[in-house]
């Protein structure tokens, strides 16, 4: 995308987790998938951290515990609502080596050399370009410094697996989870920006849904589409949309048992060493 593409789809992402910042913390899914991203990078006392796409603080907070107050985190974000939570969460604490602010985790505004670890929790898939945010990344570390991300499954989340099945017959490619979705795919984007020591941790994950709340997660062009823009379903026409939600419900009920549907969580845990 270009440059003023980026700037109006970063922004579409921003409004979209300013929005969700109120209830994030409600997640303990995601506050699980933070305090294991932390637990398997093992963190060292006095360490300097980057949590990039920090939202409202779950790594930054369980980072800033392991590195002590020798040590220092930054949380940077592109949602105001996420930092103001993050903020106010900090205001309420005991912590003193914390610091969130707004920023691009695409356009670093830090010193090459500058962070012993980078983490980046669930929103690799939302960079413009994944190949160059890791390589960018890559300079704001140390030498021997830990690149640590989540990546998800190709085949995790139920309704964008069927979602992306359904649009792919309309000839529109929904990438989701697919730039990273395997481990293969996550050693290859470290190598090309120049990681060694790669170690992926696999957490097999999951649980069924009703098939209620299945039928209402089809995806719209209103929301954004991670990587991409413009989304990918705005030159669909009302017909081929509404064809295509009949089709993504027609798939989900075969795919609907007596305990609901089967939604994969799989998630990777990406390692990578300066």
């Amino acid at each position: 995308m270009n440059k003023n593409e980026s700037i109006e789809y970063k922004q579409s992402v921003a409004d979209l987790y300013s929005k969700r910042s109120q209830s994030y913390d409600r997640s303990e899914w995601h506050n699980r998938m933070a305090r294991n991203l932390v637990d398997y990078a093992d963190i060292k006392v006095g360490s300097k951290v980057l949590d990039i796409a920090t939202g409202t603080g779950m790594v930054a907070f369980y980072a800033a515990s392991k590195v002590g107050s020798q040590g220092s985190v930054i949380g940077i974000d592109i949602s105001e609502g996420m930092i103001q939570i993050a903020n106010s969460k900090l205001k309420s604490s005991e912590f003193s080596n914390i610091k969130f602010e707004i920023g691009d985790g695409e356009a670093l505004a830090f010193e090459e050399h500058s962070f012993d670890y980078i983490f980046c929790g669930s929103a690799l898939i939302w960079m413009t370009d994944i190949q160059s945010a890791l390589a960018h990344w890559q300079t704001k570390l140390k030498n021997k410094g830990k690149i640590g991300f989540h990546a998800f499954s190709e085949k995790a989340f139920v309704t964008g697996v069927v979602a992306q099945s359904v649009l792919e017959k309309y000839g529109v490619s929904y990438l989701m989870s697919k730039p990273t979705g395997s481990v293969d795919k996550c050693q290859k984007l470290l190598k090309q920006a120049g990681y060694r020591n790669i170690d992926i941790k696999i957490d097999s994950d999951g649980n069924y849904i009703r098939i209620e709340d299945a039928r209402n997660s089809w995806v719209t062009a209103t929301r954004p589409a991670p990587g991409q823009f413009p989304h990918p379903m705005s030159s669909m026409t009302a017909k081929q949309l509404s064809e295509a939600q009949s089709d993504f419900e027609r798939e989900l009920e075969m795919l609907n048992s007596e305990k609901g549907v089967w939604n994969d969580m799989t998630t990777f845990y990406v390692f990578g060493e300066k």
